[in-house]
């Protein structure tokens, strides 16, 4: 297939739709657009559809971007992305994000569920029990990818915040969002890397996580394929910044 033949089918899988022609008042400039993320980025890289459509979601939660995320919601159901597994891929930007763009994000997302008669509330997804596992259960997660990365960090904090906020981010992240089911560890940790990169201004946390992205099962190819895919909704600046953040880990050993 040529060019505009890639461009062509995949707009009629993601979207169900033809590709954009020269007609209207940007029709040039949505051509490009298209040839660039739909005809060239989605046909480079290992990635499936559905991968590609979880990580598109996530970047764009990430940038808050709600009419292009409110589209690209109903791609990723039409290339099978399950509702849960958006859900979860949303749920987990809240710590990263803040829970403002978080909630934004899910009421767009609930929108295109019930415009495609999906019942609400979704299953639950919570497997902890009490409270009181947050800590125990989010430490198993953390611990293994991190170790004690984040509370040696900071014992400089004044009087509790040393202990309070490495505490945070374990029972927050790890224990309630990450012991959730519905997608696996290594996906988590693939999107988390997207976000961080689409975020800005997270170099060292972008680093540590490319690090735990591997850990948890993904590949070089793997990480490299979403940060490319991300960049024509987040930028070259912010691909160009995580490559060089994640250099150490993503070359050739």
């Amino acid at each position: 297939m040529n060019r505009s033949e890639r461009t062509e089918q995949k707009m009629q899988q993601l979207f169900h739709t033809h590709a954009a022609g020269p007609e209207g008042s940007d029709g040039g400039f949505m051509q490009i657009l298209q040839g660039y993320i739909f005809g060239d980025v989605c046909y480079t890289g290992s990635l499936d559809n559905r991968m590609r459509e979880l990580v598109t979601v996530t970047v764009l939660t990430t940038l808050s971007t709600l009419p292009q995320l409110k589209a690209h919601l109903q791609a990723s159901l039409n290339v099978g992305c399950t509702p849960i597994e958006l859900r979860e891929a949303i749920y987990q930007s809240a710590p990263f994000i803040g829970f403002p763009k978080t909630l934004n994000a899910i009421a767009v997302m609930n929108e295109v569920f019930s415009e495609n008669g999906i019942f609400l509330p979704l299953p639950d997804q919570k497997t902890l029990a009490a409270d009181d596992e947050r800590y125990e259960r989010g430490l198993a997660l953390q611990a293994p990818l991190y170790g004690t990365e984040i509370a040696d960090r900071y014992r400089w904090l004044p009087d509790e915040f040393a202990q309070a906020v490495p505490r945070f981010l374990t029972e927050l992240y790890f224990g309630d969002f990450a012991t959730r089911s519905g997608l696996d560890g290594k996906t988590r940790e693939l999107l988390i890397v997207v976000l961080l990169a689409a975020l800005g201004g997270a170099d060292f946390q972008l680093k540590s996580h490319i690090e735990g992205a591997l850990k948890s099962g993904n590949t070089r190819e793997e990480i490299v394929c979403a940060l490319v895919h991300a960049a024509g909704y987040m930028g070259f600046p912010r691909l160009f910044n995580a490559l060089n953040a994640g250099k150490e880990f993503l070359s050739e050993p």
